[in-house]
């Protein structure tokens, strides 16, 4: 990640966006970033970028969900927002079963005794921390 010193931070004026926000107020909110000038009229030269945003129900609680919308229009991004949601959703899941794949396939070294301290059989000592059961032949 680049970092800039306070003084560095500068407006990137060949790339602002007016925002505007539409609701159902049940569950779709949709986001459109307008293309703007620097004088604040729009920029004709680019396209708007949507976004459409929901909250879906889980058993820890509602979880937001975002996803970018391929649209020329309110209209078409309010049609592809399911689509748009769903697929969103899906790479959450598939991200979600990655992560636990990926813990369950570490290896977990468990500690061991300290050098030259072990029960018999070079087992670890039964007490705190030890077991009682000694496998032998």
């Amino acid at each position: 990640m680049n970092q800039q010193g306070l003084d560095q931070i500068q407006v990137d004026t060949d790339n602002l966006y007016r925002e505007e926000s539409f609701t159902d107020v049940k569950v779709a909110s949709v986001r459109r970033l307008v293309p703007i000038k620097i004088d604040g009229t729009d920029d004709d030269s680019r396209p708007a970028i949507y976004t459409g945003s929901a909250h879906i129900m889980s058993q820890m609680g509602p979880v937001p969900v975002s996803a970018q919308i391929e649209a020329d229009s309110l209209q078409e991004a309010l049609e592809k927002f399911p689509e748009a949601i769903k697929e969103a959703i899906d790479r959450m899941i598939e991200e979600a079963k990655e992560m636990q794949r990926q813990e369950s396939s570490r290896i977990v070294v468990p500690k061991t005794a300290p050098p030259n301290i072990s029960g018999p059989g070079g087992a670890p000592p039964a007490g705190p921390g030890g077991g009682n059961i000694i496998l032998g032949s």
